[in-house]
């Protein structure tokens, strides 16, 4: 079932849950034991954020947390994202990166068969952003920033234009 083709009543919890992130973002802290940081810039509308994560010797992210500012779409974006990277290993991720941009972009490559049900329901509701291209870049920041702190490199800076 794509967003568009949601009930209004459904549409309308997506609606929710998108603003109430956006005002009360969870995980929304600096990270002092973080072993991958990246920052997140959009120049275009001036959303930024730094993505702290602590990734265990077997790859798995421990924690996860955030800071800047930015946008509500931007905000909500990495505060369920930072949610549900709890647990996940770097491949795990990068699957939710890539379902997540795909769902964004092109939904039609959208593959979730890798995915956890739970995480494929959270990230349906913002796939209504599909519908404003100008609002993609502000949920994707957060998620090009875990692309970036995930590789092997210290302190990454990522620019979405």
């Amino acid at each position: 079932m794509t967003e568009e083709n949601l009930p209004d009543d459904l549409r309308e919890l997506y609606q929710d849950l998108i603003l109430d992130h956006g005002k009360h973002p969870r995980n929304f802290r600096a990270l002092p034991e973080a072993n991958c940081e990246a920052l997140g810039h959009n120049p275009f509308c001036g959303d930024k954020l730094t993505l702290y994560l602590t990734v265990n010797d077997q790859g798995r992210i421990e924690e996860a947390a955030f800071q800047g500012s930015g946008c509500a779409i931007s905000t909500a974006s990495a505060s369920m994202m930072t949610e549900m990277l709890k647990g996940k290993s770097a491949v795990e991720a990068r699957r939710l990166f890539d379902y997540f941009h795909a769902l964004c972009t092109d939904e039609s490559a959208a593959d979730k068969s890798a995915l956890d049900e739970e995480d494929v329901a959270r990230l349906q509701a913002l796939a209504g952003v599909r519908r404003f291209p100008i609002r993609v870049k502000c949920a994707t920041l957060p998620w090009h920033t875990l692309q970036a702190a995930l590789n092997p490199s210290a302190v990454k800076k990522v620019k979405t234009e």
